[in-house]
């Protein structure tokens, strides 16, 4: 439900341009925290010890900002964004400040949590305030450049976190957030107007707090067992007990909420459960091997940790390249779930040649498996959250959206946990082997190698040889237990049921690849797809071809002035050329047709619309949304009251609008002028 209070107003140009800067730093903070801690862990490790809690500083991200994302989403409608936009911030950067003072792996865990929340926060909010400031036609522009966000991200974040690492001090992955979040938020408080606009929600947050309780005990219980405490230790056997009881609790709150964070609805559609539960197998082999590709190159290949992020890029190219190739194969042809299949084939292929490196294995085949690994999830990632929105119901669209990405992340954070697990048990036999029978330097042990592989550079040359093989030999049954999981993904991909494209469903192709679940209802899914046909649409058709089916005999650039003045008001000859960006002596033929029509006069210099005038332009602006209605063959207005608003509002967003000054000029005919 939205109040009564106005829309938001568009933001002025400049304005605009300042804002959405603030808006890209803060975006740029919360994905490079993603991305920019891999390539630091090992040093991490050495400096505060816990190498078995190596995988919390990844998972404690993920989980809290999985966890918070549709909270955070559905508290900005509620309550409007910019105050809380200046909260995730704030939270965030507490978190990095603490992050960077962390005396212990038990701190830096918490603190990382505490930027998983604020992170959760930026990524939700910074999508939703574009929506709250640009024009309709213009977001899809904006709202994609965050994609790109993301790409950047996974590109410079092993190379910064490198960087850091060895020029100035691990903490600096994280202190770098602080003068960039200051300036992002400095911006935000001073320049970004509050929204008026709130839709009331009944906030599912026990459902959420299960759901997060479910996970946090799952992955604590597998990163936990075997090496903290035995498998059936009272500790191990809680958390498993716990977990049940949050599953189920879940499930009972779900049954009586209004507003659910996962209906459960959405497992009666097929491709809904057959598209998460690969998204958590490819998402639980996917992250939970990359994890530890950067301990790899520095501790068994021995590169720095600024060139373990530059080995990683072939990996990140693969992914760009399949990703967008995919997405433009699947808008052309209508058909996606050879994608998954061949992407999850890819995978245990890519995994299978992973656990065979050693420390002998060459740059340029380390290059070729990780460009492997890459092309397989640009395959995967994106193209199941399609296949989602491409059957989901409407009332079901952000949901089951949201959904498939929650999956995703959450097989992520079990796999980092999982074989975070695998790898610190196997690292303590291979240790325990290797140094068995050597006379090792005083003060030095397995468990100083296993706590601290920082040392291995003051070690003999032989001693050193023989730890980085135990590693190597460590870091196999990591890549070999993603297999089986990856290739039950591989199986359950030949089960995904392949439904015609929509038309609504091949337009949001491409930005699949944020890493957080979006918290985007499914009025904004569907606008989101509607503006860019609607946009298409205008192009080809035209405004004299929408005249036409408004039944009025008039040009171009007169049908542009009539929406304009609808929307506006009195507005100056002046003014109105300046919008349009041309002469007034070039606008003055098409005003004129106008008055000589009896649907505009002239007072003072300003065009004001007739009671004929306001009616033509409703005729034009019941056109453009009878042409919407056709581009939403999928589902019926008449059925949901929200999507028939939709189509009202954006048949008038969509006309007389800056964006079509080009194609007002093109229909122009010179005897017109």
């Amino acid at each position: 439900m939205v109040t009564s209070q106005p829309d938001q107003q568009p933001a002025p140009r400049r304005g605009l341009l300042v804002i959405y800067s603030a808006l890209m730093l803060a975006m740029l903070l919360a994905a490079l925290d993603q991305t920019i801690v891999a390539t630091a862990l090992p040093t991490i490790v050495s400096d505060l010890g816990g190498l078995s809690h190596l995988s919390w500083v990844v998972t404690a991200y993920i989980l809290a900002s999985t966890a918070t994302t549709q909270v955070w989403g559905k508290l900005g409608d509620q309550y409007g964004r910019k105050y809380l936009f200046i909260t995730a911030i704030v939270i965030f950067l507490i978190g990095s400040a603490l992050s960077g003072l962390s005396r212990s792996m038990s701190e830096l865990i918490a603190f990382r949590a505490v930027q998983g929340v604020g992170g959760g926060g930026l990524i939700v909010l910074t999508q939703a305030i574009v929506g709250d400031i640009v024009p309709p036609r213009e977001r899809g522009k904006y709202q994609g450049a965050f994609g790109a966000v993301f790409g950047v991200a996974s590109v410079i974040g092993p190379l910064l976190g490198g960087f850091f690492v060895d020029n100035l001090s691990w903490r600096w992955v994280f202190y770098i957030n602080l003068p960039i979040g200051a300036v992002a938020l400095a911006v935000i408080a001073v320049v970004l107007p509050a929204t008026s606009t709130r839709r009331k929600h009944k906030i599912d947050y026990l459902g959420a707090t299960m759901l997060a309780g479910f996970a946090t005990s799952v992955v604590l219980a597998t990163s936990w067992g075997g090496t903290t405490y035995p498998w059936r230790s009272p500790q191990i056997i809680g958390l498993f007990v716990a977990a049940v009881l949050f599953i189920v609790a879940w499930w009972l709150a779900e049954r009586r909420a209004a507003e659910p964070v996962l209906p459960l609805r959405l497992f009666r559609n097929s491709v809904f459960t057959v598209s998460s539960a690969i998204s958590l197998a490819a998402g639980f082999a996917m992250f939970g091997s990359i994890s530890y590709l950067p301990l790899f190159l520095q501790v068994v290949h021995g590169v720095s940790p600024t060139l373990s992020g530059v080995y990683l890029l072939p990996m990140v190219g693969g992914l760009l390249i399949t990703s967008i190739t995919s997405g433009q194969l699947i808008a052309r042809t209508g058909r996606y779930k050879i994608y998954p299949i061949i992407g999850t084939a890819l995978l245990v292929a890519a995994l299978l040649l992973l656990s065979r490196l050693d420390e002998h294995t060459s740059t340029a085949l380390m290059s070729t498996y990780f460009f492997m690994l890459g092309l397989a999830l640009g395959l995967i990632i994106q193209v199941l959250v399609i296949a989602v929105q491409n059957s989901a119901d409407f009332a079901d669209l952000g949901a089951a959206t949201s959904g498939v990405t929650f999956f995703r992340s959450i097989g992520g954070a079990f796999g980092v946990s999982v074989f975070g697990a695998i790898f610190s048990n196997r690292l303590a036999v291979e240790l325990a082997a290797a140094l068995r029978g050597v006379t090792l330097p005083k003060g030095f042990s397995a468990a100083t190698a296993q706590a601290n592989p920082a040392l291995l550079k003051t070690l003999p040359a032989v001693l050193a040889d023989a730890i980085r093989h135990a590693y190597s030999l460590a870091l196999h049954p990591v890549f070999l237990w993603a297999i089986p999981v990856a290739g039950i993904a591989f199986v359950l991909s030949w089960f995904l049921r392949e439904v015609p494209l929509r038309t609504t469903s091949s337009v949001g192709i491409g930005e699949g690849l944020g890493a957080a679940p979006p918290a985007r209802s499914s009025v904004d899914e569907v606008e989101r797809s509607l503006v860019r046909l609607g946009s298409a649409d205008l192009r080809r058709q035209g405004y004299q071809r929408l005249a036409a089916l408004a039944g009025l005999d008039l040009p171009a650039g007169s049908c542009w002035i009539l929406t304009r003045l609808a929307k506006q008001g009195t507005v100056r000859s002046e003014d109105l050329a300046r919008q349009a960006n041309v002469t007034v002596d070039y606008g003055r033929p098409f005003a004129d047709r106008l008055v000589a029509e009896g649907m505009v006069v002239r007072t003072d210099g300003a065009l004001v619309l007739t009671d004929a005038g306001r009616a033509a332009a409703e005729r034009l602006f019941t056109a453009r949304r009878e042409g919407l209605r056709e581009l939403l063959a999928d589902w019926s207005p008449e059925e949901y009251a929200e999507l028939g608003d939709l189509l009202t509002k954006l048949s008038r967003a969509l006309l007389g609008d800056d964006a079509d000054r080009n194609l007002i000029a093109k229909e122009s005919a010179p005897a017109e002028l």
